[in-house]
């Protein structure tokens, strides 16, 4: 029985040399401002049965509540809260 021989896998070629980096000329944190947390966050009530509870487009959701009032509450401190 004939054997081919094995083809070379293809070679990729190697990456260009990137560019040094410019010396830090100071070690001062730079001063950004953070982006508005309200902007950021959305938050609903969803119901569940008997309760109701507050949930954020950031992944926040408050403890379940029969007051459809306090799952309110929950979600306007939540976006009070930084």
């Amino acid at each position: 029985m004939h054997e081919e021989a094995p083809t070379p896998a293809p070679t990729t070629p190697a990456p260009a040399p990137s560019a040094p980096l410019a010396p830090l000329t100071s070690l001062a944190p730079l001063r950004v401002p953070p982006p508005s947390y309200v902007a950021a966050h959305s938050t609903t009530t969803v119901e569940r049965g008997s309760f109701c509870l507050a949930r954020c487009t950031c992944g926040w959701s408050g403890p379940a509540r029969r007051s459809r009032d306090r799952a309110r509450t929950d979600a306007e401190e939540h976006l009070s809260t930084p």
